[in-house]
């Protein structure tokens, strides 16, 4: 028995995103084949799942993409996702193959979300919890979401949903009574954490 399932875990999300964007960068062939892993993995690779991939250089954001909803089996939504964020995220170029070696990867599992409850944006910001939600704001084609992690830079529930709005399009301060909130959980796996625990 592994000592550390959710480590183990992790280690095998990491592998396929570090992997599915080494052979896209490579014209390589994506690996989908999990014959490699124990069966209680491999179980978990196929059930529907939803994933965020963040990748990092030096420490500052060099793409990040994700899914919120678990539509398709978690093998095919971490990949889909890792080269995404990697090729596609619109906020910056495709990543270079001189790049590669340079990246921390992260990826991000979330709970299914659920709807939180307010009355008004006071309301709304006592019931947020810092570090441990992520947030899906939305009101009729606008919609945006942070994951659990972005409270380390923004810590404050007022900035941190202000800043939500504005990446949904809307303004910094708007509120109405059509916006919707809804919460989510991770476990995170970052190839530095992983490393730094083999020390």
């Amino acid at each position: 028995m592994d000592k550390n399932p959710d480590l183990n875990f992790g280690k095998v999300l990491l592998k396929i995103a570090r992997e599915s964007i080494n052979n896209r960068i490579n014209n390589l062939a994506i690996n989908k084949n999990l014959d490699e892993y124990q069966n209680e993995i491999k179980v978990q690779l196929q059930k529907n799942a939803a994933v965020f991939v963040t990748i990092t250089i030096n420490h500052q954001l060099r793409g990040c993409i994700g899914s919120l909803f678990g539509y398709r089996p978690l093998i095919d939504d971490l990949i889909d996702n890792a080269i995404s964020a990697a090729f596609r995220d619109p906020r910056f170029p495709p990543l270079a193959k001189d790049e590669f070696n340079k990246i921390i990867i992260e990826v991000s599992l979330l709970t299914p979300p659920t709807q939180l409850n307010f009355n008004n944006r006071n309301d709304a910001l006592a019931k947020l919890r810092p570090e441990i939600d992520g947030v899906i704001l939305s009101e009729g084609n606008n919609r945006s979401t942070f994951l659990p992690q972005v409270w380390e830079q923004l810590p404050n529930p007022d900035v941190f949903i202000d800043h939500l709005l504005q990446k949904a399009g809307l303004p910094s301060g708007y509120w109405s009574e059509k916006i919707k909130l809804e919460t989510y959980q991770v476990k995170k796996w970052s190839e530095n954490s992983i490393d730094s625990s083999q020390k």
